[in-house]
């Protein structure tokens, strides 16, 4: 039998693992998941097209996505703010990559 935390985490992991497969099927990268899921109840995708927006370019924008999944305690792994980074880009922001960015994120 399960101890309550252990019970708590796998409810969690069994949540988790519904909620991708259920992405998957929608056809929503894991990016769109994590920014739909996480992201979007605090803004809409209005706050992307401001005039005085901080993300210039695909550098600052990975920045941004850091800085707000940290200031909202999720403790995304890189590949996770790749993810949510490369969404952004693909969807909204349209930067050219430059090498070194570009490198550094998966495809």
């Amino acid at each position: 039998m399960f101890t309550n935390g252990k019970a708590v985490a796998a409810l969690v992991c069994a949540l988790l693992a519904a909620s991708a497969a259920a992405a998957d099927n929608r056809g929503q990268s894991r990016g769109e998941l994590l920014y739909s899921t996480h992201c979007i109840g605090c803004h809409t995708s209005e706050i992307h097209w401001r005039d005085r927006k901080a993300a210039t370019d695909l550098r600052s924008l990975r920045f941004q996505v850091t800085r707000w999944q940290g200031n909202a305690g999720l403790g995304w792994s890189d590949s996770d703010i790749d993810a949510v980074t490369r969404y952004l880009n693909r969807s909204i922001y349209r930067y050219a990559p430059t090498p070194r960015v570009a490198a550094s994120l998966p495809r």
